[in-house]
């Protein structure tokens, strides 16, 4: 059974940086597509950012390009997701998806079947 258990989140002024972590098990990752998505007080869920373990193909939302940058361990088993520049609108709880292929649309939640419980971030002006 797949688990993914994120790591990383806390509070943080504006303007600064963290890395979250997703830890993955159960499963063989070097063909999964591993995602990022994050959901703020009163909205949806929204897509941050995915890889494709096999190629390292790398997808950002646009809200973030430039300033989050996702990364996996060659062991395949963690992947990261480095946040600079901060800022409020970045407060939400996020969470680590998988899909179990290389493919799917990396924005769409529902094409994610694994998830992890999620990690709050709170960015302080």
């Amino acid at each position: 059974q797949v688990q993914l258990i994120e790591s990383g989140g806390g509070l943080v002024q504006a303007g600064g940086s963290l890395r979250l972590s997703c830890t993955a098990s159960g499963g063989t990752f070097s063909y999964y597509t591993m995602g990022w998505f994050r959901q703020a007080p009163g909205k949806e869920r929204e897509f941050v950012a995915a890889i494709r373990r096999n190629r390292g193909t790398t997808y950002y939302a646009d809200s973030v390009k430039g300033r989050f940058f996702i990364s996996g361990d060659n062991a395949e088993t963690t992947v990261y997701l480095q946040m600079n520049s901060l800022n409020t609108e970045d407060t939400a709880v996020y969470y680590c998806a998988a899909i179990p292929a290389a493919w799917g649309t990396v924005n769409d939640d529902r094409q994610y079947p694994h998830w992890g419980h999620g990690t709050q971030v709170t960015v302080s002006s």
